[in-house]
């Protein structure tokens, strides 16, 4: 068991070894990164369509008021 332990801690020391670790983390780090800037964009997306939709619909209230006023005069 000793033998074992002292094999992995000479494996992790070694500075390949720490290379690797740090490209995985850095691998790692990224992907997060990707997702969560496609999260952004895509809410951002829906925001915009959102405030459009809104907008439409404001007008389309005020035009159907304009109508219901002119049906009632």
């Amino acid at each position: 068991m000793d033998q074992a332990i002292g094999a992995y801690r000479s494996i992790t020391a070694s500075p390949e070894f720490q290379e690797i670790e740090r490209l995985r983390e850095k691998a790692r780090h990224d992907e997060a990164q990707a997702l969560y800037n496609a999260k952004k964009e895509e809410r951002e997306k829906w925001q915009g369509v959102v405030a459009e939709k809104e907008t439409e619909n404001e007008n389309l209230r005020k035009k159907l008021s304009e109508l219901q006023e002119r049906l009632e005069n």
